[in-house]
């Protein structure tokens, strides 16, 4: 066979190749399902005129400032602060007290490290919050019933806020408690009427590491105090490193004296980046090993507590009043209610 004749076949070879892959690409493609789209939030929005979507937040978000209407920012709020498959009437319970929380930042404590916004979205700061992209990409096939879950739970509790007295209350919360919550004054400054020791029923089972374990070697435990206390003299037996542990009403370290040197619990807590102050210590000839109960400052409601009071059929608002207490009715003083309350009655530039 001579070159030109083999020249020709393998052109017309390269030819019907290409022509074939050409065929063959898009049909390949044909079958697979397209990408969901993320059905836009509007669309799943409950008609209607509401207080939250009337209230106009300025949101710093990371470094911008942008705003948004009080329930959009409640529902990325939400979401990101309490897991989406708690139940309801948790969910609508954390609605309530981040509700609150902006609106007492706002009316009662400003922050003075972002005065330019009304809430940001450093959960260090003001909360956590997510968007609905970032959302969607979290939940995934599980984004509209969700997020549908979350929706619920802002519109149904619409402009909802605990009140003591007048004012909305500094309605903290954290994840888990391991039996009692905590009283405000044992970790802040000030006593506040309702935030004190109340019971929360999360166990083991319910809540994700909710016992944790962290051991140190003697070394390492040396060069932390050293490093935070250098006062702290530590004696040749580490048996007498730690001594006069105190507890608070809730079983949390109140104080304990480290080589010397007395720091609170909430001191001990941060030193050693312990999920909790509920925590007992023990000392061998090796190591130093804290073992935590329960995860955050314990003040408030607890989150993991107010879902399992939701699972025992309690609705979300004696879930507040009972982590928001003030004690029983008869008691002198006033008592936290849930009442509606709109901003724009107190700062018109809130009103969209």
């Amino acid at each position: 066979m001579n070159n030109q004749k083999i020249t020709g076949i393998l052109i017309l070879a390269l030819v019907l190749a290409a022509t074939l892959v050409s065929l063959s690409g898009p049909t390949r493609f044909e079958d697979e399902p397209e990408a969901p789209q993320r059905p836009a939030l509007d669309e799943l929005m409950p008609q209607g005129e509401r207080v939250d979507s009337s209230m106009i937040l300025t949101v710093l978000d990371g470094g911008e400032i942008t705003e948004m209407a009080m329930e959009v920012f409640l529902i990325g709020a939400v979401a990101a602060e309490m897991p989406a498959s708690f139940e309801l009437e948790a969910l609508k319970a954390q609605a309530v007290a981040a509700r609150t929380n902006i609106i007492y930042n706002i009316v009662c404590a400003p922050k003075s490290n972002h005065a330019e916004a009304n809430v940001c979205t450093d959960f260090a700061c003001c909360m956590a919050y997510s968007d609905e992209s970032q959302l969607f990409a979290g939940w995934g096939g599980d984004y509209t019933a969700y997020i549908g879950k979350i929706i619920e739970a802002v519109t149904s509790t619409d402009g909802e806020t605990l009140l003591y007295g007048d004012n909305p209350i500094l309605a903290v919360f954290h994840s888990s408690s391991a039996g009692m919550t905590e009283s405000s004054g044992n970790v802040w400054l000030e006593d506040l009427p309702y935030l004190t020791t109340v019971t929360s029923p999360e166990t083991s089972e319910q809540v994700p590491g909710f016992v944790t374990e962290l051991a140190l070697s003697l070394s390492e435990f040396s060069e932390i105090i050293s490093a935070n206390l250098p006062e702290a003299v530590l004696a040749d037996d580490p048996s007498e490193w730690i001594t006069g542990i105190s507890h608070t009403g809730s079983g949390r370290v109140r104080e304990l004296t480290i080589g010397g040197v007395t720091i609170k619990g909430v001191k001990l807590r941060a030193l050693f980046n312990l999920r909790s102050a509920a925590v007992t210590i023990h000392i061998s000839s090796s190591n130093v090993v804290f073992t935590t109960k329960g995860f955050g400052h314990g003040v408030g409601m607890s989150q993991y507590g107010a879902n399992a009071y939701a699972r025992g059929g309690m609705s979300y608002s004696d879930i507040l009043l009972h982590y928001y207490s003030t004690g029983s009715a008869a008691s002198a003083g006033p008592q936290v209610k849930i009442l509606a309350y709109t901003l724009t009655e107190q700062d018109p530039d809130l009103a969209g």
